[in-house]
Order: C-alpha cells, then structure tokens, then sequence
C-alpha cells in the first residue's frame, strides 16, 4: 500500500503519518518536517521517474510505502502519477489543504467559480490567455512561469495579481500587486500559487457548476446583438461556419483582423478563448469595445491597419479570422497565415480575390479548403406568409496548419 498524506497550506504534518513505512519519498521541507521509522529509506524527490521506479520495488515485496506531498495531492499533483504507475486501488490518499483553496482563503473570495491552471513544467501561454479571458483565474507557477512572467504578459489588462508565498509557513506572504509591478520583482522560489483577478468581477454570480461560467447557451448571434455601421457585421450564417473551423477554446489566442462589429470577436470571447481584435478605423475600435462591454467579455482591441500593425502583436494566435483587408488582403492573409499555430479562417465576398487568398494560405504552409455559402432568409409578405429573401454569397476559405511532415496543398 502506498499511503499519500497532503501537508502544508495551512494542514500541520501528522507525526504518525510515517509510522511503519520503509520507504518515505517526499519534497526536502516535507521529509524533514516528520520523524522517520528506524532504518526506513528515504527518496528527496527531483526527477520523479527514479523515484517512481524505487517505490515500484518495495510496491512489487509488498512493504509499505509512504508518499509526502503539498496541499492536496490529488489535485495537479503526484496522485495521478502514482494512479497510472500502480493503480488506484494501491492508493490510501490523505489530502490536506490545495494552495488553491488556501489563497483564496487568505482573500476572503469564495473559489467555486474561479478557473484553475498549471503552468508548472508548462507553456505559460495557456495560463496567460485564460487570464486574460476569465475574472478569476488561480495559476499554479513554476519556473519560468512565476508572478513576473504572468505579470510582464498581463501589463496591459487592468488584472490584480495575488501572490501567495510559503502558504502554511511562518514565511507565509500573501501581496496584491499589479501586473507591472510583478514583472519587475525577484519573487524566488516560495511562490504556492498566483490569483489573477478582475476585481470588478470577483464575486461572480452563484453558480452549479464550478470552474467559472459555463459555454454560452448558443452561438452564431442574430446581428442585430451587435452594434454595426451600415449593416457591416458578418452574418450569422457565415459566423456559424468560421467558428466551426476557428474552434476557438480556453486557454488560446483568436485574432479577429478586420474586426468591423467585432462580432467574431466577442464570440470567441464567450467560447472562453483570449482574443485581440484589428481595427483601423476610429470608430470601429470604439463599437468592438461597447459590443464586447454589453456581451460581457474581455476583447483587447487594437487600432491599426492590417498587415503593418500586425508586426506589433507580440504573440502568435492560435486561430486567425480575417474578415476584411480590401486590396491588401492578399497582404494580410500572408501575415496571418506565416504566424497562425493553427488555422486561419477568411470571408471573401469578392469572387476574383478567392485565388490570391488561397494562394496566401498554401504558400504559408496551410492545407486550404473553402465553400460558398448562399443564404436565404425568411421575409414577411402582406398576407401573413414569407418568402425567401436571398442574402450576398460569401466565400468562406480556411488554411489548417497540417502536422510537420506534410505539405499543405489546396485542391
């Protein structure tokens, strides 16, 4: 049997918790917190395939063994390794209190609808873009991936960070910060976990389901939820089919170029993805702003034109749309499909600007495919009966970045 006891964060080391084992495995601080058995072994734990293969040993003699962990360990933590390598049933788990749990704790904030993520051993990138996305987010850091990174990505967000130091120790230190003040500071190795609020929205509404909001109850919104100028939205129709090859999701990047409305934007944003919106006219960034604003999410909106200001966009998107660009988009689709990781979506209502969008995305790499899409609509006419009105055909084409050893082709 294989007996897991959570400690720290708040949850004091039970001195007979390593009572009869003969082999303790645990962090330093951990194993020097308990009083060890006679003769028992001990693992300070590092690279855990070693560890795992010591414990495999005396696992396979049936003797018993004892695991140390933080917080709960059960939640991001060894529980798992342990599950896969020996079995669930091999497991007597001692959970004591996450680091999660603790800060928000030390916050006064309840957590049920907060989003929590590990950038431990990690690409920062998913915490990032889920800060940048959800009012409340726990991240649970690493090296490279600390109060500093998280802060240096999040300047310019209006986020508070909270960063929970040595929780359950006497060096316990938990500070409020802003981002920018959090990329400048040497925070070292104590931190536990980092708490990215919008602090307008922390007390989100109570909910059934924990983990933050649920998906939105529908997508493709009427364009009439959007302010537009001069019926310039993308319809639903066409809004349906480029999220569908979009595939926008928590924890990654969307680029709407061309944003007009903004309404692929904020739908993005309601499927929970990080999204920066292109705009360069004027009023066109003020309408993104008030439609992400009524429809509740955060979009990040850039003034500029495509493709030069692309070029200041420090991180590359996860999916692009384009949904604009006039003699340039040739130009633009090039720029986004050089940078995109995985798909690029493009609405063309210009038939003779089809090839040179297709040739954009093929040269770039991205397997290409496309349809026209023709719409009608019901329309009343006197009489209480409706007729179909026909709205302009679109062509929606999209590049997938194919994995690296084939060759994008357009057919």
């Amino acid at each position: 049997m294989i007996t897991v006891v959570g400690t720290g964060a708040g949850t004091p080391v039970d001195e007979r918790c390593a009572a009869g084992a003969e082999l303790v495995v645990g962090g330093r601080r951990h194993l020097d917190a308990v009083r060890l058995p006679e003769g028992a072994e001990r693992i300070v734990l590092g690279p855990l395939a070693p560890a795992l293969d010591t414990v495999g040993k005396y696992v396979a003699e049936e003797r018993p063994v004892v695991v140390l962990a933080s917080g709960d360990p059960g939640f991001f933590g060894i529980v798992r390794a342990l599950a896969e390598r020996f079995g669930p049933e091999r497991l007597d788990v001692r959970p004591g209190v996450s680091s999660v749990a603790a800060a928000f704790a030390r916050v006064g904030l309840p957590w049920d609808d907060a989003v929590v993520v590990s950038a431990h051993g990690r690409d920062p990138r998913t915490a990032v873009h889920l800060c940048r996305a959800r009012p409340k987010v726990a991240v649970l850091t690493g090296p490279g991936a600390g109060p500093a990174e998280l802060g240096a990505a999040l300047r310019d967000t209006g986020r508070v960070l909270v960063v929970a130091s040595a929780l359950g120790s006497a060096e316990e230190r938990v500070e409020r910060v802003t981002p920018a003040e959090a990329a400048v500071r040497d925070w070292g190795p104590a931190v536990s976990v980092v708490l990215c609020l919008d602090e307008a929205r922390a007390l989100g509404p109570v909910g059934t389901v924990a983990g933050g909001a649920g998906g939105p109850a529908g997508w493709a919104l009427d364009g009439a939820g959007f302010d537009h100028r001069d019926s310039m939205v993308t319809t639903f129709e066409v809004r349906a089919l480029a999220l569908a090859r979009l595939g926008p999701r928590p924890g990654e990047l969307v680029w709407d170029v061309g944003a007009g409305s903004g309404s692929v934007a904020v739908e993005c944003a309601r499927l929970g993805a990080a999204v920066t919106a292109v705009e360069k006219a004027p009023d066109g960034v003020e309408r993104v702003r008030a439609d992400a604003a009524a429809h509740g999410v955060d979009v990040r909106v850039v003034h500029g034109a495509a493709p030069d200001v692309l070029a200041g966009l420090d991180e590359d998107p996860d999916a692009v749309f384009v949904g604009g660009g006039g003699r340039a988009l040739p130009a633009i689709v090039t720029a986004c499909a050089r940078r995109a990781r995985r798909t690029v979506v493009v609405a063309v209502a210009a038939p003779d600007r089809v090839p040179a969008v297709r040739e954009a995305l093929t040269d770039a790499g991205l397997s290409c495919d496309g349809v026209l899409l023709r719409s009608s609509r019901l329309a009343p006419l006197p009489g209480d009966v409706t007729r179909p009105a026909a709205a302009h055909p679109v062509f929606l084409l999209w590049g997938i970045r194919p994995p690296a050893h084939t060759e994008g082709v357009c057919e």
